[in-house]
């Protein structure tokens, strides 16, 4: 069998592979020709066993950077083959139209989820007067079993992926297919930044790719707000631009941590074309395999390592900055290796003798109080000294409560060109009569949350173009809101009765629960917390 030869013209763009059977492989088609130009992307119409083993075969003398792939096929793939795979998520809101549309061909809806059911699915069932049932699967066998005994229990139309519609149809079912482009973009997206990011790892001597892919997108006019608060933020930026030194920002979840550091690399000299900004969570990879990332490793360092080794995060930020995200959660034995390498500006690669000279900015932050840390022996006092030679403390949403307004106006237009729908010509005049409740709610997830909240909020106002955004209104979408409100001097009035349209949401609920809620997906449960993955990540493990 002969496969596509990669030309010297596309030998700089990342390998991406889609794997597909059914109707997701048209979905996969139309998105490819939007990517075709950033990668070289070619589909395998293939399944399961049949394109694990394809992609075993291939690998043996080709190269792919990663695979795309949906639902079970990709969970089947993730654990069976070497090259990273992508698997496509069906969001919140492609269950919520597929539901739409399966309501118009009937009342008495099956849906059929990989391994997991929905617990959600219960209360919108309830508000919506739907009969919905729910069945799971592992193999295919499992979903035809799954899809005659709704079919024997008078279910008219199911809701899955492309194998449960395809199984659907032919038992003679009406059948709704639940993946949406903006998902199938979303996998796109996040597996070029996989397939960039292994291409730089890899240390492949294609640097011009490393500084496109790897480069600060955000600057001080991203720094939005006109509290003094935030002037002096911007001010500080400036200044600390100047300095080679290292920098420690401190603040809340979702308080622009990572955008304080891109603005600091931008208005900095290491801002040109050759001069790469890196970030890395030090809270989000697992500690047996930090080491390596940060550091690189050689060729036989460990079982599994890449042949010919690989560069480090420090050697990819050479002559730019290295952001060190969550660097509270960075275990002891490598907070000593990291001390060095601030010391001696030189890098070990993980069982090399070489040393490496770096060149690197390092920008740390967390959201934790590291000198607590340092009393309590869960961080270096010298490492927490040589990364806090310049200090930034960034204030909390709710201690600028004049930025609120505004910041909710510019997050709700934007949210709203996205769904291509235009704001109301009165928009500033409703943001304003809402500004009471919006100053009066604590937003511990900061703007992220707020950005979050006014995408929620432009998906009901694309829907009703004619509804006017009233404090009521924003209540119903969002009734989180009336829990510090109430208690507040400035507590807004009372919550009209939910318009029907609008399923009620659950005010207080752990990490666990809503990330049930959510099917396991915890994209989307830290979009409905207001969070990063990284908070959800740790309020998991926390318990909370």
């Amino acid at each position: 069998m002969s496969y596509p030869v990669r030309t010297a013209h596309d030998a700089s763009k990342p390998v991406i592979w889609t794997v597909s059977v059914s109707r997701l492989s048209d979905l996969f088609r139309d998105i490819t020709l939007e990517y075709d130009h950033l990668a070289q992307i070619e589909p395998l119409h293939l399944g399961f066993d049949e394109a694990a083993r394809h992609i075993r075969e291939r690998m043996a003398g080709e190269h792919c950077d990663v695979v795309i792939a949906a639902g079970s096929n990709g969970a089947y793939l993730k654990s069976r083959v070497s090259v990273p795979v992508v698997v496509a998520q069906a969001s919140g809101f492609d269950f919520m139209q597929a539901l739409a549309r399966a309501r118009r061909l009937s009342a008495r809806i099956g849906v059929i989820q990989y391994q997991r059911p929905l617990p959600e699915l219960a209360e919108f069932a309830a508000t919506f007067g739907l009969v919905i049932e729910q069945r799971t699967y592992v193999t295919e066998e499992d979903a035809r079993a799954g899809i005659d005994e709704l079919k024997a229990g008078g279910i008219e139309v199911i809701v899955g992926a492309g194998l449960i519609t395809d199984l659907a149809e032919e038992a003679g079912l009406k059948a709704v297919f639940v993946y949406s482009a903006a998902s199938i973009r979303r996998a796109f997206d996040d597996a070029l930044e996989l397939a960039r990011l292994t291409q730089l790892e890899a240390g492949r001597g294609r640097r011009p790719v490393a500084s496109d892919t790897r480069r600060a997108r955000r600057g001080l006019n991203d720094l939005r707000g006109e509290s003094p608060a935030m002037e002096r933020l911007r001010q500080s930026v400036v200044l600390y631009a100047r300095s080679p030194a290292t920098v420690l920002i401190q603040g809340e979840t979702g308080s622009g941590k990572e955008l304080v550091a891109q603005a600091i690399h931008r208005e900095s000299p290491r801002r040109g074309a050759n001069r790469p900004f890196v970030a890395v969570n030090c809270g989000a990879i697992a500690e047996s395999l930090l080491e390596s990332e940060l550091f690189g490793h050689e060729e036989g360092a460990f079982t599994g390592a890449r042949r010919g080794g690989h560069a480090g995060l420090f050697e990819a930020a050479n002559g730019g900055t290295l952001f060190l995200d969550e660097i509270g959660e960075m275990p002891l034995a490598l907070q000593t290796r990291l001390l060095r390498v601030l010391e001696e500006r030189e890098v070990m690669r993980v069982g090399g003798t070489r040393p490496v000279p770096i060149d690197v900015r390092v920008i740390s932050a967390t959201h934790c109080d590291l000198e607590a840390r340092v009393r309590d022996g869960r961080f270096r006092a010298d490492l927490f000294y040589r990364l806090a030679v310049l200090r930034l403390a960034l204030p909390p949403l709710r201690a600028r409560a004049e930025d609120i307004a505004p910041l909710a106006e510019w997050a709700l237009k934007h949210a709203l060109a996205a769904l291509d729908a235009r704001p109301h010509p009165n928009l500033a005049a409703e943001i304003a009569a809402c500004a009471p409740l919006l100053q009066a709610y604590g937003w511990p997830g900061n703007v992220r949350e707020l950005r979050n909240l006014m995408e929620r909020l432009a998906l009901f106002l694309a829907a009703e173009p004619l509804q006017a955004l009233t404090p009521s209104f924003l209540l119903a979408i969002a009734p989180e809101l009336a829990q510090l409100a109430a208690s507040s001097p400035a507590a807004a009035p009372a919550p009209a009765a939910m318009p029907a349209q609008v399923p009620p949401l659950p005010v207080r609920e752990s990490a666990a629960e809503v990330l049930a809620r959510c099917g396991g997906q915890r994209d989307a449960a830290a979009r409905y917390l207001g969070i990063s993955r990284t908070t959800l990540w740790r309020r998991l493990k926390e318990g909370n």
